[in-house]
């Protein structure tokens, strides 16, 4: 077995504009990435097909799923079900995040 260690602090400096995305693992149908952003984020809808759990590790940011404004800080966490539009609203400098994807099938 292939061992998957990292730091999900180390290099989460955030890019001058929008966000960086990156695989932590990718085992079977589940997929957790880090996500760092940066304050200037274009808003992008995100409709996906999979089943989506996100926690802000750091910062704060607004939400918009499927028409509600939620508001997140640092240690909130949300569940987004496949097919919930979502969209970033506003998101605070370095702003760090782990997503969780649960994929419906292999990847």
């Amino acid at each position: 077995m292939t061992m998957n260690r990292g730091n999900l602090f180390a290099d989460a400096k955030p890019p001058a504009s929008g966000e960086r995305f990156e695989t932590l693992l990718e085992h079977r149908n589940l997929v957790i990435e880090r996500i760092v952003s940066s304050a200037a984020i274009e808003h992008v809808r995100y409709v996906q097909p999979q089943d989506e759990w996100v926690m802000l590790v750091a910062g704060e940011a607004t939400l918009e799923c499927d028409g509600e404004s939620i508001h997140l800080v640092a240690g909130d966490y949300l569940f987004l079900p496949a097919g919930v539009p979502h969209t970033v609203e506003r998101v605070s400098a370095g702003a760090l995040w782990l997503a969780v994807h649960l994929h419906p099938e292999h990847l």
